[in-house]
């Protein structure tokens, strides 16, 4: 009766003001005016509308957006797969996206896609993205670690600043006459040339020091500590020259640089002491308010303005606002991850679409241009590389160190093109000369990478041989794991030593990576702390000594891969939820890519989620995949065989499990045995079986599945 009241109500007063839209409707209809009646009678095209639409400024945006993501996504990629810094790519693709490369093989879409009237669409877009990037910048720098190594730090880094900045303004009075644009004083062409040879970027540098994994090597802490005394001395001097070349002369600049100190002793000594309060009553998310969140923002967009009226540009009033925030540095993180998604992901590869399309790369038309651009880079190189190895080995640094800090320094990448940017839209830097220094950029920073590899190569002894005979050495069996979740590596750290308990020698070694952006982490060593501490107080229980590995990760995948690769007996990991599992569309596409990839196999099951797939698809060694559901403690082992004799899978074990162990082993070969299973703490399934007697897996019950690949070596 309730049920049916309340349709009755419904139906009346939709019912009743429907009937009072239409009677206001038909009223309203007398009185359209003559030129309303035509205008509806004219009709409505849906081509030309569409059109419109396509045209319109906020579609133009967005599709430039989704294009700019996707191919700095890609190009990226690759770089990761040559070896070099993902920003790299970012970098490339605002070159392939410009007038270099679309807008000279397919001017057609280049016009459509990015049309002139959208460039200063594109242009604050992007700058909000670099206000926001020299905020974090400025949070990153670690000025207590300043504090601590200052002195070598700060020798090597300023030598490595006025040792090319003399170069480039060196350079500049040879390529005045060509280069400078018409009305440009040689004091601010000079400078902005200077100050291009000497940057380093700071987060571009961090990232390559963490991801070789030296971020805890004496010349790793240096080398890092060197781009933030760079990074600091380097924004200053470019704030004083922006002044310079804004005023005209120095004298007359000296107005605007005594504004900035005023500015500067403003924020240090009376906006910091009020953030450091608010950031020691507020270092945690439960409390942290959007009002504070707002107050914070405030100071940024405050402290931006502020530089961008002085005359030493918004970025630098950013970088600062930064540099003020509170040492806390649960707060500072906190502050970093609601930033850095929208600024790296979204934003920031708007400035380098944005510098891709001011970066003509054919304008560059004749060989002596060329041979000027090589010029240019070989000046770079020299003062940058060698300022820095040079002042690293006066310090007493040796010759393999000071040349890896040289290799490092020499990065500029986004920082760089940041200063460019700057100096062009002063209208100190030409097209051409802005072209050629975009391509030293580049080249500075791709060389990076290699540099190290072979300072390595040349600086690795060669091995010396033990003995030539005698006793044969005993096997060593090496074991890898890969852990995400720290509780996942006690677990697979416990199943290492049930299966390979009885075996002689094992080298094990536990790896975690930490798939972060281009900024550090704070406090990365408490967090790998925090990530391995389950497994090394696992390892002392068992009395089973533990390696760790931990670094940064653009792709995870492929550095697990590549570290399991190094002479690895098995590799042991977690599994994870496949994306194609859980939901009707999921599903759809998971069937969709594997029929595309034409990869159908035992291996390849939708119960493994894709990273698994991937991982076991390009490894030769066997890799055990755990599907942990609650495992405590490991007492049995059931081993389903699919009824051969020579089964890799029994044969490897029989080698290597743990003679107190119980092994189980089923023979699947009469089908009235499945409905008997045993119930054990684990089970450890082949492919085989995995495949073939799927469906029986729900009979058991385990708390874990051990599913071990195919590719077993003998």
């Amino acid at each position: 009766m309730k049920h049916l009241k309340t349709i009755l109500i419904y139906v009346l007063f939709i019912g009743f003001f429907t009937l009072l839209i239409f009677i206001f409707l038909k009223g309203g209809k007398k009185l359209e005016s003559q030129d309303a009646v035509k205008s509806v009678q004219t009709g409505w095209n849906f081509f030309d509308s569409f059109l419109s639409n396509l045209a319109h400024p906020l579609s133009v945006l967005l599709l430039q957006i989704a294009s700019i993501i996707l191919v700095a996504r890609l190009l990226s990629w690759i770089c990761k797969k040559l070896d070099q810094p993902a920003v790299i790519g970012e970098i490339a693709a605002g070159i392939v996206l410009g007038p270099s490369l679309l807008g000279l093989y397919f001017p057609g879409i280049f016009n459509t896609l990015f049309p002139e009237s959208s460039f200063s669409n594109l242009q604050f877009l992007s700058q909000i993205g670099l206000i926001l990037f020299m905020f974090v910048i400025g949070m990153e720098l670690d000025l207590k670690v300043l504090k601590n190594q200052a002195n070598e730090a700060v020798v090597v880094s300023h030598v490595s600043i006025i040792f090319p900045f003399t170069l480039g303004i060196g350079l500049a009075y040879f390529l005045y006459n060509t280069f400078a644009p018409i009305g440009v004083p040689f004091l601010s062409f000079g400078l902005f040339l200077g100050i291009s040879m000497s940057i380093t970027a700071f987060p571009v540098l961090a990232r390559i020091v963490q991801e070789k994994g030296i971020h805890k090597t004496p010349v790793g802490t240096i080398a890092i500590t060197c781009a933030a005394v760079d990074d600091i001395t380097a924004w200053s001097l470019l704030a004083m020259v922006i002044a310079i070349v804004k005023a005209g002369s120095f004298l007359s600049s000296l107005t605007t640089i005594a504004m900035a100190i005023v500015y500067v002793v403003f924020i240090l000594k009376l906006v910091k002491p009020f953030l450091k309060r608010i950031g020691d009553l507020h270092a945690s998310r439960d409390n942290l308010s959007k009002p504070i969140v707002a107050i914070f923002f405030l100071v940024l967009i405050g402290s931006a303005y502020l530089t961008e009226i002085i005359g030493i540009h918004a970025l630098f009033g950013a970088f600062m606002a930064g540099v003020i925030m509170p040492d806390n540095q649960k707060f500072k993180q906190i502050l970093i991850d609601k930033i850095e998604d929208v600024a790296l992901v979204l934003l920031l590869p708007l400035f380098f679409v944005y510098t891709g399309l001011r970066t003509q790369i054919g304008l560059l038309n004749d060989f002596r241009l060329w041979i000027m651009c090589g010029l240019i880079v070989s000046v770079a190189v020299i003062g940058k590389f060698g300022g820095s190895t040079i002042a690293a080995r006066i310090m007493g640094q040796r010759w393999k160190e000071s040349l890896t800090i040289g290799a490092l320094m020499n990065t500029r990448g986004l920082v760089e093109l940041v200063a460019l940017n700057i100096g062009y839209d002063l209208g100190v830097l030409n097209a051409e000369m802005f072209t050629m220094l975009v391509i030293m950029a580049l080249i500075t920073t791709v060389m990076t990478a290699p540099s190290l590899a072979l300072i390595e190569k040349i600086a690795r002894k060669k091995p010396t041989e033990i003995s030539q005979g005698g006793e044969k050495k005993e096997e060593t069996y090496r074991i890898l794991i890969s852990f995400g979740n720290p509780e996942m590596g006690r677990v697979l750290l416990q199943l290492i030593y049930r299966l390979f308990g009885s075996y002689k020698k094992q080298n094990i070694t536990a790896l975690h990576l930490f798939t972060g952006s281009l900024f550090t982490r704070f406090k990365l060593d408490e967090y790998e702390k925090d990530s391995f501490g389950p497994i090394i107080n696992e390892s002392k229980k068992l009395n089973l000594p533990v390696q760790s590995i931990f670094k940064v990760s653009e792709s995870i995948n492929d550095d697990i891969v590549e570290e399991a690769e190094k002479s690895y007996d098995i590799l042991m990991i977690g599994m994870g939820q496949s994306i194609y599992e859980g939901s009707l569309l999921g599903r759809f596409f998971g069937f969709f890519l594997r029929l595309k990839s034409l990869r159908w196999n035992a291996r390849d099951h939708f119960l493994l989620d894709e990273r698994t797939n991937d991982i076991i698809t390009r490894l030769k060694i066997p890799v055990g995949i755990l599907v942990n559901k609650g495992l405590i403690d490991i007492k049995t082992v059931l081993l389903i065989k699919t009824g051969y004799q020579d089964d890799p899978v029994s044969e490897y074990f029989q080698r290597f499990v743990d003679i107190n162990l119980i092994i189980k082993i089923v023979d699947f070969t009469f089908a009235e045995q499945r409905n008997r299973l045993p119930a054990s703490d684990l089970n450890v399934i082949s492919p085989e079986g995995w495949k073939e007697y799927g469906d029986i897996i729900g009979h058991l019950s385990p708390a874990s599945v051990l599913i071990l690949h195919a590719s077993l070596k003998k």
